[in-house]
């Protein structure tokens, strides 16, 4: 295997004004609701779980053992009053009641064996754009629901309807968007509702995000190794360690993109910075064409 470290710039100021290509600073709010058909005897493995995450950092808790959501930032818990813990106690109890129902119902209609254990996990929120005056501008909502992994139901905010990528999923999407009002409160939650309370935690969390939200740059690698059908490289290029979380990453061959990393693709470290890889399975006779290039906020120009 080859292993190429790229040195980084090293520059003393953000030059943000030569980094338009990267786009403005962007924010999420996601929450994230997990639930098994059993209980399993594992630690740290509950029946069910909920969480929300600010910028891919966990704000508050629930599982289905303490019954009891708890902020985990001390800045939730110091600016949010007791009842809207109470509140959110009530709804994720009554939440943990529906998925319970619903994953029965999904075995059942899918004629699943009982004694197997089957997952059903459901993600909405929003990211929004945080603009020159300090606003956010929404960008994108998200409400999907995944079953056993796999994808099986998610919003279109565009023509509010929901799109059911497998037969199972089918009785569900006629069922819901024959209520329109639901899904016209569904694309209000996600455009208004979600991005007033990503900016009222930005603001609530705003001094103790600041060390963490700090603007970190890429430390960035590129991989080879034998790939198959054989006489092929798969080339990597890892991008890590870096915030903000937007960035533009693709690998090259002779100047041209090959293959481009798409936002999706984003993951936390768990430390508050963020990675993304690329891969792409190239010819060993061409291995010298490709390299790989970065672009993000916090150099005074892409790397590659």
């Amino acid at each position: 295997m080859y292993r190429v470290t790229l040195s980084l710039f090293t520059i003393s100021t953000f030059l943000l004004a030569c980094l338009a290509d990267v786009g403005p600073e962007r924010h999420s709010l996601y929450y994230v609701y997990t639930a098994l058909s059993q209980a399993v005897n594992a630690p740290g493995i509950f029946e069910f779980t909920a969480m929300g995450l600010l910028d891919d950092r966990k704000i508050d808790y629930y599982n289905s053992k303490q019954k009891v959501k708890i902020p985990q930032q001390d800045w939730m818990k110091a600016k949010l009053p007791a009842d809207y813990w109470e509140k959110g106690t009530q709804s994720r109890k009554s939440k943990e009641q529906w998925f319970k129902v619903n994953v029965n119902i999904l075995m059942e209609r899918m004629r699943q064996n009982t004694s197997d254990i089957h997952s059903l996990m459901w993600r909405h929120g929003c990211e929004a754009d945080k603009m020159a005056d300090g606003s956010l501008q929404f960008v994108k909502g998200v409400d999907e629901y995944s079953y056993d992994g796999s994808d099986f139901l998610s919003f279109d905010d565009d023509t509010m309807q929901w799109v059911a990528p497998v037969n199972a999923a089918q009785q569900t999407k006629q069922k819901w968007d024959d209520v329109p009002i639901l899904n016209q409160y569904t694309k209000g939650y996600l455009e208004k509702e979600c991005v007033e309370w990503l900016d009222k935690f930005q603001k609530y969390g705003e001094n103790d995000l600041v060390e963490s939200q700090k603007y970190r740059r890429p430390n960035v690698y590129l991989f080879a190794k034998n790939g198959r059908p054989h006489g092929r490289y798969l080339l990597t290029c890892l991008a890590t360690g870096f915030y903000p979380k937007d960035i533009k990453i693709s690998i090259l061959k002779n100047d041209w993109p090959e293959k481009e990393g798409h936002q999706d693709d984003v993951l936390p470290n768990g430390d508050g910075t963020h990675q993304i890889r690329v891969t792409f399975l190239a010819e060993k006779v061409e291995i010298n064409m490709y390299r790989c290039k970065v672009e993000h906020r916090t150099l005074d120009g892409p790397i590659s």
